[in-house]
């Protein structure tokens, strides 16, 4: 399946444009929350994203709201690309304008991240964007 795909899927209702390439985003970010290992485990965090239980559900909730029946499972979080379905659906709740800078804090701190606790993180992955 395609980014763009992806994109679309993740999409759903919200108007999230589906053009919009977060691949080199997405990418930083698996460089930096695990170095690219998909089998990485950090306590609750889990795969190449890091990805916890609470974001798992979270996805499914934003799923179930859209009428749409696909579910994740933790499991998935081992998967590079569920991992990326799973940013993108979550960008296209909380980031629809596709603010960079908002998906990466965010990605980091939560959807109420500090700026001061997320400007490590945010410098990391900004280093690696090609």
């Amino acid at each position: 399946m395609s980014i763009s795909s992806l994109s679309a899927l993740a999409a759903g209702s919200e108007g999230h444009s589906d053009d919009f390439d977060w691949n080199p985003v997405m990418d930083a970010i698996i460089q930096v929350e695990s170095g690219g290992n998909q089998s990485a485990k950090n306590g609750n965090q889990v795969g190449a994203m890091q990805i916890t239980p609470i974001m798992v559900a979270e996805c499914n909730s934003i799923l179930k709201g859209r009428g749409n029946k696909k579910r994740y499972r933790l499991s998935d979080r081992l998967s590079i690309r569920k991992s990326k379905e799973m940013f993108l659906l979550v960008q296209s709740k909380y980031n629809p304008r596709n603010n960079i800078e908002k998906a990466i804090r965010s990605w980091n701190g939560g959807v109420n991240y500090s700026i001061k606790h997320t400007q490590r993180y945010f410098d990391k992955v900004m280093e690696l964007i090609h």
